[in-house]
């Protein structure tokens, strides 16, 4: 159980222009296996603006590979649903995807982007929270 544990580690951070007033900006927190390539964790996606899609939160799971590429050392990808509420007058709600991509140096710093019901985020910073 040690060994497998051994490369288990926790990455947070940022997609987005954090700052920005009114972008919308994806918070991570994610459990990191590189020896099986596998990704865990939650994202909250927040936007300074009223109304259903100002504050979601989803479980993802995604794949994280190394690229040996420049300064960008590392792909991962995340995927989820969660629960999308309709706007008045219509009533109701349903499951909407949750994608997110990123390249990254070792320290889960660089670029990506993301998307969910009616809004696609590209090219924005990628940084990590210690």
């Amino acid at each position: 159980m040690s060994n497998l544990l051994a490369g288990v580690y926790l990455a947070k951070g940022t997609i987005g222009n954090a700052g920005t007033p009114g972008a919308p900006v994806a918070s991570f927190s994610l459990v990191v296996v590189p020896a099986q390539h596998s990704v865990t964790g939650t994202v909250v996606v927040t936007q300074a603006v009223p109304g259903p899609d100002s504050h979601i939160t989803v479980q993802v799971t995604g794949k994280i590979y190394a690229t040996g590429l420049g300064k960008f050392t590392q792909v991962v990808t995340l995927n989820g649903q969660y629960v999308q509420t309709v706007q008045p007058p219509a009533i109701g709600a349903f499951l909407a995807d949750f994608n997110a991509h990123m390249a990254i140096d070792s320290s889960w710093n660089g670029t990506g982007g993301f998307s969910y019901w009616q809004h696609d985020i590209e090219n924005v910073p990628v940084k990590a929270i210690q």
